[in-house]
């Protein structure tokens, strides 16, 4: 029978004839960690424990996915954000870096406020409403998505953390009727902004498994939901309320001109931790 030390290598080898080392070997710590149930500390410490038949087969089925590709969130079902364990498939997007930065940014500029009304739009796992329902003082959350299986995936995570967020399953291009104008006192919103172009820089693990209808935008309408959101954001927001967008770095100053157009008071670009422009904020 198998010992931890042995299965350990074993995996990592395997892995990196497909991913960096470095990765190889991150990958290979998460996979044993969720199959065995041990954190770090206790796997470097049973290293000489033996791993049963069915739990061997169980980490080479992983590993056999993770060799096609697939991206470790979905192989595994959980990803984390923000401090929530949060459960993902194929039906949503898996939570980023940069939309941990986006919600921090909110938190930090709403943290001393009551009663907020908050709207996230394109809401996807529903990482961004439930982490501000978790970290700040809201009266009512609501979280707006076109895909009815990313809804399904929102609601489990929102009650496995018994936040109670008012879940709208539409377009955002079709009018939002179930929020008062001028009620809100933050919009979010990580909408689609990859160009159509950009696909052949992207790695398999993205193209081949994540949600198109969550990434892309035509290349001759990069802007599509900004504009349309801008326009939205700005009948419900109250006035002084405020809207925080992700977007793609290429289009910062003309996602502002976006929103100042749509008569927002003042718009600027926020960069992230690698000085990319990765934010704008928006007030109204």
């Amino acid at each position: 029978m198998a010992i931890i030390q042995q299965i350990s290598q074993t995996i990592k080898q395997q892995l990196s004839g497909v991913y960096p080392e470095q990765e190889a070997g991150a990958m290979a710590q998460q996979v044993l960690e969720h199959v065995l149930q041990q954190n770090r500390v206790q796997l470097s410490l049973n290293q000489q424990q033996e791993i049963t038949i069915e739990q061997q087969q169980q980490l080479q089925t992983i590993v056999d996915r993770l060799l096609l590709h697939e991206p470790l969130q979905y192989v595994l079902g959980v990803a984390h954000f923000f401090g929530l364990e949060l459960q993902v498939n194929q039906n949503v997007l898996i939570p980023r870096p940069e939309t941990e930065e986006l919600v921090d940014l909110v938190i930090k500029e709403h943290r001393n406020q009551q009663d907020l009304k908050i709207l996230d739009i394109c809401t996807g796992s529903g990482c961004i409403p439930i982490a501000l329902a978790e970290n700040l003082k809201t009266e009512a959350v609501y979280g707006l998505e076109v895909s009815e299986g990313a809804l399904e995936v929102a609601k489990v995570n929102a009650a496995n953390y018994n936040q109670t967020i008012h879940w709208l399953h539409q377009d955002i291009f079709d009018d939002v009727q179930t929020i008062a104008p001028a009620s809100l006192d933050i919009i979010t919103s990580n909408p689609p902004y990859v160009l159509e172009e950009e696909q052949e820089l992207m790695r398999a693990n993205v193209l081949d498994y994540e949600p198109h209808l969550a990434l892309f935008v035509p290349d001759t309408d990069p802007l599509k939901f900004y504009k349309r959101i801008a326009i939205v954001g700005y009948s419900l927001l109250k006035p002084g309320g405020k809207l925080y967008f992700e977007i793609n770095e290429r289009y910062g100053p003309e996602t502002c001109a976006v929103l100042l157009k749509a008569s927002f008071a003042e718009a600027k670009v926020v960069q992230d931790l690698f000085g990319k422009d990765r934010m704008v904020r928006a007030v109204r």
